[in-house]
């Protein structure tokens, strides 16, 4: 099933939903959303992974991003209903400090957008290396993981100028 993210906000609050398999064609609109949320001001980030059926690392990178700017800020970001197999997959890269898990139901916003585009074959490189350099940022134990990925994608990025 293709993912489809669903982004809504109230106030100042931010709710992510995912339904899906959450991959790197999927991360550009979180990692907008993380850009937007690098100058704006915001109380609470909220994901609810309830209905997601796997994250890939650039995915999980882009969350560990907003992550890492919300606890610059002292703003909570909590992960909601991400079951065993997706508490695994974010534990197993040491982000398990990251956010805080709750077992329940996530409010949801007012406003917002759904994208279920992907960007397959125009994907964004530059997505994918910040991704992966957030998670070495996160967790000392990915650089052995992600420093490889890192390096072939710089290379391809370099490639292209």
């Amino acid at each position: 099933m293709a993912a489809v993210i669903t982004i809504t906000n109230k106030g100042t609050d931010y709710y992510v939903t995912v339904n899906g398999r959450a991959t790197f064609e999927h991360a550009p609109q979180l990692r907008s959303l993380a850009k937007t949320l690098e100058t704006a001001p915001y109380t609470s980030i909220n994901v609810d992974l309830g209905q997601c059926t796997g994250m890939d690392s650039t995915f999980m990178g882009i969350l560990s991003m907003l992550g890492l700017n919300a606890r610059k800020i002292n703003v909570t970001m909590t992960i909601f209903n991400a079951g065993d197999a997706n508490k695994d997959l974010l534990f197993g890269l040491g982000l398990k400090k990251l956010f805080q898990y709750k077992d329940e139901a996530m409010a949801s916003g007012d406003t917002g957008w759904e994208s279920g585009e992907t960007v397959a074959k125009g994907m964004d490189a530059r997505t994918v290396l910040e991704a992966h350099q957030t998670l070495m940022d996160a967790d000392e134990g990915n650089i052995k993981k992600f420093e490889k990925v890192v390096e072939m994608v710089q290379k391809d990025i370099d490639k292209k100028k």
